[in-house]
């Protein structure tokens, strides 16, 4: 690629949509039925897991099993994504998570599963998780030119799914059994890797800008490459300063909300009612994502952070005991700005970080927004014991206030202005 090759757009100049690009068709349906394939994830295995009867307990167990390898690895994903690219990498994660769900399958086919079989597959689904999930930043500049409408569509198929898989899941094991549900999961999967086969060139495309704008990293090992990309993260204090707030918000608001929100939501307003303001929380994530395709802020953090501020209404109505129609509506504004923001914040990372350290530097960014939340959710339990859940919940959404208020103060996030958009031929 030479320099004629690249072009800096004024931003006066609307882009072309991304779903002419059929790169970003292929990612685009590869990304849908990865994350339709982890909504399908959760019910089918809390549903297998109880079958088994190994109970609640063991649910806890599994989940700890899948998750576990991701938080560990995420980091040595993003490595081997830049040394190898994002889409060899992510390939081979969904052919091994498409393995480890048929492999599951036959088990619970056979019908004496064990649970350290269970737990085995889903460590293995979890690490390729690891070495999927860093790569998906890297790829999105280079599908589509307009990266904030491409991720703003990626944040509203990620809604869509989230609402579907469940039900999906549901579905398939009321009406043939739950083998039969993980089947699926797989088969999603592996459409996931059809989609993104294609996609390879692309890494050969970076690889030879790499080769002449960036040192060679071919001999050096993983250890370097790592340490890389912490300096490449660590020497940008808008981004440090963002994670450091979120693993905190995550410690204090997402972690207690999901558990105590969901059990007191139920409380309130019964099964159904839950059933229906968590849907409520996903349309009002589609409306963020739609808004995120037309406002362009020009301090998209800033923008972003702001719309943040409507998700402690998520833990508040809870405690407070609004009613379900209140409820509702606070669902969908505090979905709105968690996509909105989420719409942003991917924007930015893409627009900033150089294309060579891109999928280590997300590895760094996924590490630090997830590593904290188990933790928060296993101490929600013995909080909402000693204090009351509505206590607590009061708490998270105080502390989800402040958070997004320090991270305002940051002077580098409210100074941080969108990116020139680079067209790659």
């Amino acid at each position: 690629m030479t320099m004629d090759e690249i072009t800096v757009r004024p931003e006066r100049v609307p882009l072309p949509s991304p779903w002419r690009s059929s790169r970003f068709r292929l990612f685009f349906t590869a990304r849908s039925t990865s994350l339709l394939a982890d909504g399908m994830l959760m019910v089918s295995l809390t549903t297998a897991v109880l079958g088994a009867g190994y109970g609640a307990s063991g649910v806890g167990y599994a989940l700890a099993a899948w998750m576990a390898p991701i938080v560990l690895l995420v980091l040595f994903g993003g490595v081997l994504a830049d040394k190898f690219t994002p889409q060899v990498m992510m390939v081979g994660a969904d052919v091994v998570r498409m393995v480890a769900m048929l492999a599951l399958a036959a088990l619970l086919s056979g019908g004496d599963v064990r649970l350290w079989q269970i737990m085995a597959l889903l460590a293995l689904s979890g690490a390729a998780t690891a070495m999927f999930q860093p790569g998906l930043a890297s790829l999105v500049p280079q599908v589509a030119e307009d990266i904030q409408r491409a991720n703003a569509l990626l944040r509203i198929s990620e809604a869509i799914c989230t609402l579907l898989g469940p039900g999906v899941a549901g579905l398939l094991v009321a009406y043939w059994n739950v083998g039969g549900s993980f089947v699926f999961i797989a088969a999603a999967y592996a459409l996931s890797a059809l989609g993104l086969t294609p996609l390879r060139k692309l890494g050969t495309a970076r690889d030879k800008r790499d080769k002449r704008d960036e040192s060679d990293e071919s001999d050096e090992p993983m250890s370097r490459r790592l340490v890389t990309g912490w300096h490449e993260f660590r020497s940008r204090s808008w981004l440090w300063g963002v994670i450091s707030v979120w693993a905190v918000y995550g410690l204090f608001v997402f972690g207690p909300a999901l558990p105590l929100g969901a059990a007191l939501l139920t409380e309130q307003h019964g099964a159904s009612g839950y059933g229906w303001i968590a849907s409520a929380d996903g349309a009002g994530t589609i409306i963020g994502g739609l808004l995120g395709m037309r406002v362009r802020p020009t301090r998209p953090l800033v923008a972003g952070a702001c719309a943040m501020l409507f998700f402690s209404l998520n833990p508040l109505a809870p405690a407070l005991g609004w009613s379900f129609t209140v409820t509702a509506l606070t669902g969908v504004l505090a979905g709105c700005g968690f996509a909105f923001w989420g719409v942003m914040w991917a924007t930015s990372v893409q627009s900033h970080i150089p294309l060579a350290v891109l999928s280590r530097v997300s590895a760094y960014d996924v590490a630090g927004s997830i590593m904290v939340i188990p933790l928060g959710r296993a101490l929600a339990g013995p909080a909402a014991a000693s204090f009351g859940a509505d206590r607590v919940l009061l708490f998270s959404s105080a502390m989800g206030l402040v958070c997004i208020a320090v991270m305002l103060c940051v002077p580098a996030v409210r100074r941080l202005g969108r990116a020139p958009e680079v067209v790659v031929r």
